[in-house]
């Protein structure tokens, strides 16, 4: 299997991962969003609690010349440390949420 098909299925099996066993109150729905053919990966809480529309994007994931982009993540997990831990190379990680000057005293790729 190529790097990408594997960052792919990495994505996908993570953002399944999240949603098991996840309750949300009133009437929203974890939606998993993939674009598989423009490589976007998105999971977001929409639905009405009580008389208040929710709608949040969760974690906002990409993969862009062959690399993964964190665009948003709204969760309490380390999301780069996860994707290592299965495998991702550290300079295949770009944390998009964080602006580009910072981005090379992560330690992990830059763009």
């Amino acid at each position: 299997m190529d790097k990408l098909t594997s960052y792919r299925q990495y994505i996908q099996e993570f953002l399944i991962e999240q949603t098991q066993g996840q309750i949300i109150g009133g009437d929203i729905e974890t939606e998993i969003i993939f674009d598989s053919d423009r490589d976007r990966y998105l999971l977001i809480d929409l639905g009405w609690q009580e008389h208040q529309r929710i709608y949040n994007c969760v974690i906002h994931l990409e993969i862009k010349d062959g690399k993964i982009w964190i665009q948003r993540n709204q969760t309490d997990k380390p999301i780069a440390e996860v994707l290592i831990a299965i495998g991702v190379a550290k300079e295949d990680i770009i944390l998009g949420l964080q602006p580009p000057y910072i981005r090379e005293y992560i330690g992990l790729g830059v763009a």
